[in-house]
């Protein structure tokens, strides 16, 4: 790993969600056995990495989102299932399901729906800081499970890919800085997300992505977040090198989701190289 900075927990939104979610695990620790017999006998997932490097576009992970911090409500009557069964008839290569109940209106029956409903990968999306949120991710059907690097310490970042891989669940590690990508990269992180936005302020900084993205070793796979929402804005990414987009609010907030993942879809995008 390049030089080193010391990690400190997170303050301003993420912090707090982070808190929120401490809270609530006492609860989900309760369910162990439960989440753990459930875990094992889930049939196993299409493989969210396998499918992202089948495309020669850029692929659109497409998102259901009914709040946010930064929008407020979005759309509060999504149905999971109908929207996701749009997102993929619209060419969506996957479904990213945020499970957040307080910030984002979610659950983990949203997911469970939505595996249910279509055969492409699901990504559960949410604030991931104990290994028992990645068993119940794996009972729910998910593909894979998004891990924030800012909201872990090192140790914890490198305990949840390990544990992940144990459990038999795919990683999104997410990123924001030269030195939170490397640390994903040494734990042996597959899957980089690249956020355009700061969790912290909410404030969203373009330059991140164009930085980040062509840094990604080309082995790996590297995914736009936060800011996407045109053609042109996944054209700029597959500029950049990304292999996929997730788009959240666009999408969300869409009147015909099917018009729309479609539109954003079969876009090129360059090849990085190491």
């Amino acid at each position: 790993m390049q030089g080193s900075v010391a990690w400190t927990p997170p303050v301003g939104t993420l912090g707090q969600i982070v808190g929120e979610v401490r809270s609530r695990l006492e609860d989900l620790s309760r369910n162990h056995a439960h989440l753990a017999r459930a875990a094992a006998e889930a049939p196993v997932p299409p493989s969210l990495s396998s499918a992202l490097r089948s495309s020669g576009s850029v692929s659109v992970i497409a998102e259901i989102k009914r709040r946010s911090p930064s929008k407020g409500w979005i759309r509060a009557e999504i149905s999971a299932a109908d929207r996701a069964l749009a997102y993929e008839a619209g060419g969506a290569i996957g479904i990213s399901v945020l499970t957040e109940p307080l910030h984002f209106a979610g659950s983990a029956d949203d997911l469970a729906a939505v595996r249910a409903a279509v055969r492409i990968p699901v990504l559960k999306k949410d604030f991931h800081i104990e290994p028992i949120q990645l068993l119940e991710a794996r009972a729910c059907g998910a593909s894979a499970a998004l891990l924030i690097a800012r909201a872990l310490s090192p140790a914890q970042l490198q305990r949840m890919i390990q544990s992940a891989q144990e459990i038999g669940i795919e990683v999104v590690v997410e990123v924001r800085t030269d030195e939170e990508l490397d640390r994903a990269l040494d734990y042996g992180a597959a899957m980089i997300g690249v956020n355009n936005r700061n969790l912290e302020t909410l404030k969203i900084a373009k330059e991140t992505g164009e930085r980040l993205v062509p840094r990604v070793p080309p082995e790996m796979i590297a995914i736009a977040e936060s800011g996407v929402g045109t053609a042109a804005d996944v054209r700029v990414a597959g500029g950049w090198g990304a292999d996929a987009v997730l788009v959240g609010s666009t999408l969300s907030d869409a009147a015909d989701p099917r018009a729309a993942v479609r539109a954003l879809s079969g876009i090129p995008r360059r090849r990085r190289h190491g």
